[in-house]
């Protein structure tokens, strides 16, 4: 489902560059939940965002469901990641003039959903948002927010699902929450799940962990997930 070969990436700054991620070879199989942990600077995000064709690598090949999307086009990775990917920033990049149904509602727009409002309203009342959807941004709690891009990414049902410190930004009660809906929807769809994290309790509730340290992988492991329970329940 998602494959690294041999990726770096340069990035230049003061003049100079500077090796952000240096020979990162990974695999992770369709359906399995992925971990990425390591500290500040380790580069979790640059990874995250170079699964997602957000940033292309200075070298190497990412493949995403068969298709290496170093060779894509802008246009065409714009398309294939609307169909594939779905991302959770940290900081939501909820649409600030729009509501939240709204929100949700562009991915289903610009895929040609026909009925791009009503799933949208399906998809905030599955998230336990369905009062709360001709709200703006700015009037919906951090949680709040974080569910509606959480609908968001998940709109056009892409089998991957990328989160980037997706309960940075949240107490513990309302993360616990976010994170729950997150593994619904893998275990509901099926949805390959690679999120990046500090939280080693968040850690361990995925299939594998990988951590980085200075740009390179340096472990790799499959916690014991027997005394695991899922709380949340979501079917969009």
């Amino acid at each position: 489902m998602i494959k690294l070969t041999d990726v770096s990436m340069m990035l230049a700054a003061a003049g100079r560059s500077v090796r952000i991620l240096e020979g990162i070879s990974l695999s992770i199989p369709a359906k399995q939940t992925v971990a990425v942990i390591g500290p500040s600077g380790s580069g979790k995000s640059t990874l995250l965002g170079l699964m997602a064709g957000l940033d292309r690598p200075t070298t190497g090949s990412i493949m995403l469901d068969g298709t290496d999307i170093t060779t894509l086009s802008e246009s065409s990775m714009a398309r294939f990641r609307r169909e594939k990917v779905g991302y959770v920033f940290q900081s939501f990049h909820l649409i600030p003039t729009l509501t939240a149904i709204e929100n949700v509602a562009v991915p289903l727009e610009l895929s040609g959903e026909r009925r791009a409002g009503a799933r949208a309203a399906e998809l905030l009342e599955a998230v336990g948002l369905s009062d709360r959807t001709g709200h703006y941004p700015v009037q919906l709690s951090g949680g709040e927010q974080q569910r509606v891009a959480v609908a968001r990414a998940f709109a056009c049902r892409p089998p991957i699902l990328l989160a980037d410190e997706p309960t940075g930004n949240l107490d513990s009660t309302t993360g616990t929450h976010v994170i729950d809906l997150l593994l619904a929807l893998h275990r509901d769809y099926g949805t390959t799940l690679v999120l990046v994290t500090h939280d080693a309790a968040l850690a361990s509730l995925m299939q594998r962990v990988v951590s980085m340290r200075d740009g390179h992988l340096e472990s790799d492991s499959m916690p014991d997930l027997t005394d695991r329970s899922i709380a949340g329940e979501l079917r969009p």
